[in-house]
């Protein structure tokens, strides 16, 4: 990828791939952008987001394995991203920590999206801080006060062929 100028400090954002959750994604790197960060998005190639209107990003994309959603629910996606990006996750953003570090700009922090579970064990691993952006109201709280009955219960994660 074409070097940025350099800001100092760079974040790291990973959106879901949703337009409710890509979109107030981006506006918040816009704002952090213009607090002096530089911003690096990582996004999947499921429903990405078009890098020529945001040139003073830096993005990277990675194979998420989905081809056709029409047929996936909502939850089923979710669940499908959150097992399928992973490793391509870990392996980029380990990449730009690095490349980063080389370039005597470090990675501060990630920020990703609420509905992206996985990113938590990721960052620990990394031993990078993670910050969580919630694009939905008060009113969806009340599921993922749930998620630790489904999963006891067996219901999550859904039994998912990875082929």
């Amino acid at each position: 990828m074409e070097k940025k100028q350099k800001q100092g400090v760079r974040l790291v954002l990973l959106p879901l791939p949703l337009q409710g959750h890509i979109n107030p994604m981006l506006q918040l790197a816009n704002i952090l952008y213009s607090k002096g960060f530089s911003i690096t998005i990582i996004h999947t190639t499921f429903n990405s987001p078009n890098p020529l209107n945001y040139p003073h990003f830096t993005f990277f994309s990675i194979q998420d394995g989905i081809t056709d959603s029409s047929s996936l629910d909502l939850l089923h996606l979710v669940i499908l991203l959150n097992i399928r990006c992973v490793t391509p996750f870990r392996d980029m953003l380990a990449k730009v920590i690095s490349d980063a570090r080389d370039n005597r700009e470090p990675v501060a922090c990630l920020i990703s999206d609420a509905l992206f579970y996985f990113t938590q064990a990721v960052s620990n691993t990394l031993e990078l801080p993670r910050i969580v952006l919630r694009t939905s109201g008060i009113s969806s709280f009340v599921p993922f006060l749930l998620f630790p009955l489904l999963i006891e219960r067996g219901y999550i994660p859904l039994q998912v062929s990875l082929s």
